[in-house]
């Protein structure tokens, strides 16, 4: 496939756009190709994206938009396509079915079915609409040839070759069924968690808030779940997360906090909490907004062996140096291009339709 440098070419561009706009603040830059076109415009969907979906406040929009622009240099996407061959490869059309619960989150499958030379065809999640139609526009911009390679559809999906398919566990059965005879990838739900000896330092305990609390914890990449030992001191862990109390101030947190906390007292379950987090005992891995589920564990062993009986339930495992597959605390929402979901390899897939 010849085009595979003007697609790299493309992306790094793209990258170039999206860092104007950080967390930090926005700052518009020269010689970004097509700004007067695109730089208000993207601003002014940053803005509707949070009216639209309540937790999609303009610091999580910003965070998302500054990771991709990191991950969006020449480098990178060079060192990600290295290890594919992409000659002879026959275009397709490829359906995408997007989650909407973090901003951009079905971005990855988008590119890595233009950088295999595939045609898209996406359904977007009703609560993350306004973001990637403009960004598809920029990139038609910048590259022509991606004209009629990119379509958005609200209804029925129909005329495509493979699928690519992100929902609950529930939707997943359903898409299980109803794609059955086309290649697919189907997502189902999955959570992050991390490993606690006691021993983590006020800095790396820190880093962990950052796992637990950017988007709200309502990526499959957020830690819901902590592995303590016996007689673990709580107090350093609440002590860590307190820069992230401010939370608690936005109304939608607040909503869930409250509501959470009544259903555990009504249940009396035994509840750790400070006021803006709660910890609660539990051996399931999917926790509440505003909740952080625990459960202790007498031997690293035995936890090793747990997450590998559950390992389709886990996204990511934040530890530091107890695995092999471990990510480094304060990293989870930060993954590389070539870093997949459920450890299935996307590219590899979509050379092979």
């Amino acid at each position: 496939m010849s085009n595979i440098s003007n697609i790299s070419k493309t992306l790094s561009q793209l990258g170039d756009f999206l860092s104007q706009f950080k967390a930090s603040g926005v700052s518009k830059k020269e010689n970004i190709p097509y700004n007067e076109s695109f730089f208000e415009s993207f601003l002014q969907r940053i803005e509707t994206a949070k009216n639209h979906n309540g937790w999609f406040t303009k610091d999580s929009v910003l965070f998302a938009v500054e990771e991709w622009s990191k991950l969006l240099n020449i480098n990178n996407i060079n060192t990600w396509i290295s290890k594919y061959n992409f000659k002879n490869t026959n275009s397709k059309t490829v359906a995408i079915i997007m989650a909407g619960n973090i901003p951009l989150v079905g971005f990855h499958d988008f590119l890595s079915v233009l950088i295999t030379g595939h045609k898209v065809l996406v359904k977007q999640s009703s609560n993350d609409k306004h973001l990637l139609p403009l960004l598809v526009s920029y990139l038609e911009h910048l590259d022509e040839s991606l004209k009629g390679r990119i379509q958005f559809t609200d209804g029925k999906l129909e005329n495509f070759d493979a699928v690519i398919a992100t929902g609950s566990d529930n939707t997943a059965r359903y898409f299980e069924y109803y794609f059955k005879d086309k290649p697919s990838i189907i997502r189902k739900n999955r959570n992050s968690v991390a490993i606690l000896t006691g021993n983590e330092t006020p800095k790396q305990l820190a880093a962990l808030s950052e796992d637990i609390f950017r988007y709200y914890g309502l990526g499959c990449r957020n830690v819901s779940k902590i592995f303590v030992p016996k007689n673990y001191a709580f107090d350093t862990f609440f002590n860590a997360m307190y820069s992230w109390h401010p939370i608690i101030n936005d109304v939608k947190y607040a909503n869930n906090y409250d509501y959470n906390k009544a259903v555990y007292l009504m249940s009396e379950f035994d509840l750790l909490e400070n006021g803006f987090l709660m910890l609660k005992e539990d051996a399931s891995y999917s926790s509440p907004i505003a909740t952080v589920f625990y459960e202790y564990y007498n031997t690293l062993q035995e936890i090793k062996d747990k997450l590998t009986q559950d390992q389709e339930k886990v996204q990511c495992i934040v530890s530091n140096g107890l695995f092999n597959n471990e990510i480094p605390f304060g990293e989870t929402q930060k993954p590389q291009l070539w870093e997949y979901a459920d450890n299935i390899d996307t590219v590899a897939f979509l050379l092979k339709i």
